[in-house]
C-alpha cells in the first residue's frame, strides 16, 4: 500500500487584530502575471511587535501591491492610510517606496481561509503608528540583500536606524 498525504505544516499566522508594526522590507517582484494582465508588483513585509511562540521571532506579514500611485490603486492608498494624509502632486510623479522601510505603523490583519482548509494571515488595513515607543526591525536581512547561495534561516541581521521623530516617516 502506498498512501499519499499532504505535508505537515508548521505555520502559524500571526494573530488577528490590529498590531503594531515595523516595515522590513519592499521587495521587487518583477512583472507579474495578474487578472488584469502582466504588472509590475512589490511586496511590502511588515515585523509584528508579537511573537511567535514557535520560533520566538517577530511575526511577519506581507502584502502585495501593482506599483501604481493611480488614485484607485490599493497601493496609493494603503500608503495615504498609513501616511495620514494624501500624496502631493510632486510625489505622485515618482514615489522611491523604500522610503517605507523602517516606517512603524499599525496594521490589521485578518485569517482567511484557503481552497485547502488552511488558515493564513492578511493585512487588510494600515494605519498611522499612535504616539510612543517606535519598533525596530530584528534579525532580517532584505531580499535584495540576501546571498542566494545561504538559506533565509541563516540570515543576520541588518542594522537598523530607530526614528525618533513624530513627523510623517514617509
Amino acid at each position: 500500500m502506498i498512501i499519499a498525504k499532504r505535508p505537515e505544516s508548521s505555520f502559524q499566522p500571526a494573530p488577528e487584530g490590529l498590531h503594531h508594526a515595523v516595515c522590513c522590507d519592499v521587495v521587487d517582484l518583477g512583472m507579474v502575471d495578474t487578472p488584469w494582465g502582466m504588472k509590475q508588483q512589490v511586496e511590502v513585509r511588515w515585523q509584528l511587535s508579537e511573537t511567535n511562540s514557535k520560533t520566538q521571532a517577530p511575526f511577519e506579514v506581507r502584502k502585495r501591491y501593482t506599483t501604481s500611485l493611480h488614485e484607485k490603486a490599493n497601493l496609493r492608498k494603503d500608503c495615504e492610510s498609513w501616511r495620514g494624509k494624501k500624496f502631493s502632486d510632486d510625489e505622485l510623479e515618482g514615489f522611491d517606496l523604500e522610503k517605507l522601510l523602517n516606517a512603524n505603523a499599525q496594521v490589521q490583519v485578518v485569517h482567511v481561509l484557503s481552497d485547502q482548509g488552511r488558515t493564513f494571515d492578511r493585512v487588510q488595513a494600515i494605519v498611522p503608528h499612535k504616539k510612543g515607543p517606535k519598533l525596530t526591525v530584528k534579525n532580517y536581512v532584505r531580499q535584495a540583500d540576501r546571498d542566494e547561495s545561504r538559506e533565509s534561516s541563516e540570515a543576520q541581521a541588518t542594522p537598523v536606524v530607530e526614528v525618533d521623530s513624530d513627523e510623517i516617516p514617509f
